[in-house]
Order: C-alpha cells, then structure tokens, then sequence
C-alpha cells in the first residue's frame, strides 16, 4: 500500500501543479489583445507563404539519414556495456560497423545530399538533389 501512496501523491502533485499554472497563468496574465500576440510562432521568424507548401525532397532525405544515424548510435550503448565480454570479437564488430557508418556517411557527403545550398548556388530548381523532383 505504501507504493501506490506515494504514486496517488506523485500524481495528485503533478495535477495541482498543472491546474495552479492554469490558474496563474489566467490571474496574472496581460490580458490585452494585439496582432504580434494573435500571430502564429513560427521559431522565432515572421511567417511567410502557405502553410500546405510542398517541402524539398532534401529536407526529407536530411530527415532520414538523421534518423539513420541516430538510430545507429544507440546501437553503441548496448557494445559499451557488452565490450569487455565480447573482448576482441566484439571490438572487431564495432569497428566493422563504424566502417560501414563511414562509408555511409562519405556516400552520402559525395551525393550533396548534406550540401544545402548546392541547388541555390548552382541555379537549380526549388527541388532536391536530383534537380527536377518536387
């Protein structure tokens, strides 16, 4: 019982925490109305065209390949706790999986893929890396 005392008060903390924010928040706020104020936040910069805009074909690709590589790097969590077990077999895997994550990454680097202004600078379409793409 002493278990699910302390999670009904973890709980109950954290909603009269959210509910006084609310709360305050409405107490103490400015209440006067003005377009910067009504305006949509788009990080810090002033919003400019539609919304429904189609995106490059690189903003998705640079989306992956973080991705992939993230997704790649947490696999080195499990090695380093697991290394001083495999010993040489595991230390030989990892260097074959940071070769693989090289030459990856030079492949990528090659294809321009991480170039951003390679289509602006060049003259290129508003498209991706293979000029014609939407």
């Amino acid at each position: 019982m002493q278990g699910w005392l302390s999670i009904l008060l973890l709980t109950l903390l954290g909603v009269a925490f959210a509910v006084g924010s609310i709360v305050m928040a409405r107490l103490l706020g400015p209440r006067k109305r003005t377009v910067e104020k009504e305006a949509p936040y788009e990080c810090g910069m002033p919003p400019v065209g539609d919304a429904r805009e189609r995106h490059s074909v690189k903003f998705y690709l640079v989306a992956m390949i973080f991705l992939l590589f993230d997704i790649e790097v947490a696999f080195l969590y499990p090695w380093a706790m697991a290394i001083r077990d495999l010993r040489w077999t595991g230390f030989a895997q990892l260097l074959v999986f940071f070769a693989i994550l090289a030459v990856g990454y030079a492949f990528v680097w090659k294809k321009g893929v991480l170039d951003w202004n390679r289509s602006q600078a060049a003259g290129g379409t508003r498209g991706g890396p293979a000029g014609g793409l939407p």
